[in-house]
């Protein structure tokens, strides 16, 4: 419902706004301010939120829920396996265009790109949500109602993201608000899983159309501010040998041991970098090889993720894992009795750089300023998405809320609910004209 229908109202002075607003805009949970919102971004976000057109730009996404409910189980009931976003992201530049964008294209990598002139067009402002899940195809994504929570795979993570552009989207429509900077409404591949940030990565690809700020939308919490990027390494380490039966060819050097050993000698050495300093993490997610019981395998492969938000610690884990990996490969092939020496393929299958946000910027200061404003005390995190990449290039990036609650993301259960929904989008909207610049 929308609490602001027949309603008139006018504005109260500035200085109070910031009181007033979350009365006006809907309540969240309070908690102490981890970081100080310097007082001109205050003061800056006081003028944005006091001009008439920006009442009704956030009056317009509370009164939004069936449209983007309908919105939500559309996009959500549309495959996107990683890799293959096509569909999805068609379907998507079709709604940007109903919603009332005019320049739509559909660029190299699959990214769906919708630009709104600005009145100068002398900065570019991106403010962008992933088109891709983590689900295979054949994955049944039918939307299921449970009380007020939605179920269905990827429906919070990140379909729900892909409607707070679109509401973000119909509100500065709808208000009639023109912004100083170009900003493009962005659906992007690529952020999920070994997708490894390819959607992105193209947008910042050398020679590409400059992006001076990144906005992504991803995340379920309002308080969630991601100003720094948790960088990865991530590796497919295939041992390779003749193969042969277990009894007849015993003696063969054994690629499965080899992985055996280089796993429990990479658990065995990790704490020196693990246990000390910023946190960094190691995962052995998948492993695999071999034909049967009674054969030497030809080959043994395992899969692994490392984590830091410090990349100086990234490079550290990897290297101890490079060690690992040389030292198993030489104790099986020195202890074979017969047959020719195992080798090893290590293949980079995902690197997303570790990047230091910085809290004083103007854009983390502002995405701050926006959340105060509506009554949101902003909790400033690091995490993987997709600014890592903008970030570790020096460009101004954050990744924010996309509204409402979820849970069990990454599942088959995963769940949405509209619990302050329009938080999201209302933050999005204050931060994005705080840098775009709000036209006379």
């Amino acid at each position: 419902m929308n609490r602001f229908a027949g309603l008139k109202f006018s504005l109260p002075p500035t200085a109070v706004l910031c009181c007033w607003l979350p009365l006006m805009l809907g309540s969240v949970q309070a908690a102490e301010p981890s970081h100080e919102v310097q007082a001109n971004y205050r003061a800056e976000m006081g003028a944005i939120t006091a001009d008439p057109r920006v009442q009704a730009a956030l009056q317009y996404v509370v009164g939004v829920k069936e449209k983007s409910q309908k919105e939500l189980i559309e996009l959500t009931e549309i495959p996107a396996p990683p890799f293959k976003e096509d569909v999805r992201a068609a379907h998507f530049a079709k709604m940007l265009k109903e919603a009332g964008i005019k320049d739509v294209q559909i660029d190299g990598a699959g990214n769906v790109i919708g630009r709104r002139p600005g009145k100068t067009g002398s900065k570019v402002v991106a403010y962008a949500a992933h088109l891709d899940t983590v689900f295979p195809e054949g994955t049944d994504v039918t939307v299921k109602f449970d009380g007020e929570k939605m179920r269905a795979p990827g429906i919070g993570d990140n379909t729900r993201g892909l409607v707070t552009v679109l509401e973000v989207i119909g509100a500065l429509q709808s208000a009639n608000i023109e912004t100083d900077a170009d900003l493009l409404f962005i659906g992007n591949v690529g952020e999920e899983g070994l997708g490894d940030l390819r959607g992105v990565k193209y947008l910042f690809r050398e020679g590409a159309e400059k992006i001076d700020t990144f906005i992504a939308v991803d995340g379920g919490s309002a308080e969630r501010l991601v100003y720094g990027g948790v960088g990865s390494h991530r590796y497919r380490v295939t041992f390779k040998g003749p193969g042969g039966h277990s009894w007849g060819a015993f003696g063969l050097a054994n690629p499965q041991h080899a992985l055996g050993r280089a796993i429990a000698l990479f658990d065995e050495n990790a704490p020196s970098v693990t246990s000390v300093g910023e946190k960094t993490s190691y995962n052995v997610g998948r492993i695999g090889g071999g034909t049967s019981i009674n054969s030497i395998p030809f080959e043994a492969w395992m899969e692994i993720d490392m984590r830091s938000g410090s990349q100086a610690k990234l490079d550290d884990i990897d290297a101890v894992l490079q060690s690992a990996i040389a030292t198993a490969l030489q104790q099986e092939n020195d202890g074979r009795l017969d047959g020719p020496p195992l080798t090893v393929d290590i293949d980079r299958v995902g690197t997303r750089p570790a990047a230091k946000g910085n809290v004083d910027s103007a854009l983390v200061q502002r995405a701050m300023a926006a959340s105060q404003a509506l009554g949101v005390t902003p909790s400033l995190q690091i995490s993987s998405t997709d600014s890592n990449l903008p970030i570790s290039k020096g460009i101004p990036a954050v990744t924010m809320s996309r509204g409402g609650k979820s849970g069990e993301a990454h599942s088959l259960h995963e769940w949405w609910q509209p619990v302050d929904a329009h938080l999201g989008p209302q933050i999005g909207i204050l931060t994005i004209l705080a840098e775009a610049g709000l036209a006379d």
